[in-house]
């Protein structure tokens, strides 16, 4: 054959010890789980690496901008909602943690379908066929009259549909992140790709309204991204395509009105990442002095893991 075998003979090696090692366990390693645990010890016991020390770090990065008065916003796909997590988004809020919310459409659409009924999901394989996918009356009727009303007044999308919710005394209300926001006077965007929504199928829907409703959003969404330099936060969670891109578009035009938005950390949680976030979120806002995070698990999960760190922090510190 063309080729013998290498003679590994003359191979040279080093002592172990002189190696410099990634691991080092007096100071990586995770601490020991025990019954009866606080959320500060199980922080404590997680191993100091990888995505223990990005949770950790996103935490200290909410807490740190709760005190400088810095924007902390959460941008969120459906999922989110759809998981029923409003009780820890609302913990999140009335600790002063969060101070503004930006949503997808659909998001939008579950939250009023919870604020009216307390229920929301259907089985879109089970009624597809049928034609009767996204025609649940109410759901079309309702948000098409907020929006409608909103726009008049001047309002956003997600301030018009929580303002609806409160107005109408919808029976679950005490659910929907939409009412909690709009009484609390917090910022809440819905950002909108028309025809990707149920309520876009109806005979009431009106494309120029949600447009002009959604671009509102835009708007004020814009002037929260503004703010986020020096020390502010911005965690997209669950939201693949529509909001890392408004997220990127918003940045660009706080930038070009020479806010010059540096100095700030990202986060993308979800349940696998995606390009879009990871550039849009994670890399490219933060080319200069700024911090992006990956952090990957399941929002029933991932989320009030989060809470309870931020919580636990702020209750420590007084």
């Amino acid at each position: 054959m063309k080729y013998e075998p290498t003679d590994f003979s003359d191979v040279t090696t080093y002592p172990l010890a002189e190696r410099k090692n990634k691991v080092i366990m007096k100071k990586h390693k995770a601490g020991a789980i025990r019954a009866g645990m606080t959320v500060a010890d199980l922080l404590a016991a997680l191993p100091d690496q990888l995505a223990s020390r990005a949770l950790l770090d996103v935490i200290d990065a909410v807490v740190r901008a709760r005190d400088r008065g810095k924007p902390v916003i959460m941008a969120m796909g459906a999922h989110v909602i759809k998981c029923g997590l409003q009780p820890v988004l609302l913990s999140l809020i009335d600790a002063g943690a969060v101070t503004a919310f930006a949503m997808n459409g659909a998001g939008s659409v579950h939250d009023y379908e919870i604020s009216l009924i307390g229920e929301t999901s259907e089985d879109v394989g089970a009624v597809l066929h049928a034609g009767q996918f996204g025609m649940a009356e109410e759901t079309g009727r309702d948000i098409s009259r907020a929006l409608k009303a909103g726009v008049a007044e001047g309002m956003g999308y997600g301030e018009a549909v929580g303002r609806f919710i409160v107005d109408n005394r919808n029976p679950c209300r005490e659910y929907s992140l939409l009412a909690a926001c709009v009484e609390r006077d917090i910022p809440v965007t819905v950002h909108v790709a028309l025809g990707t929504d149920i309520i876009h199928q109806h005979p009431s829907a009106d494309g120029a309204v949600i447009g002009a409703a959604s671009y509102t959003d835009f708007k004020l969404l814009t002037s929260v991204v503004s703010e986020l330099g020096d020390g502010g936060v911005y965690l997209n969670v669950g939201s693949a395509v529509i909001l890392p891109e408004v997220f990127l578009k918003a940045l660009s035009i706080a930038q070009n009105l020479g806010r010059h938005v540096d100095h700030f950390t990202t986060a993308n949680f979800d349940m696998q990442q995606h390009y879009r976030p990871l550039q849009n979120v994670v890399k490219r806002p933060t080319a200069g002095k700024s911090r992006g995070y990956t952090i990957t698990g399941h929002h029933e999960i991932m989320l009030p893991l989060l809470a309870a760190g931020i919580l636990d922090r702020l209750k420590a510190r007084g």
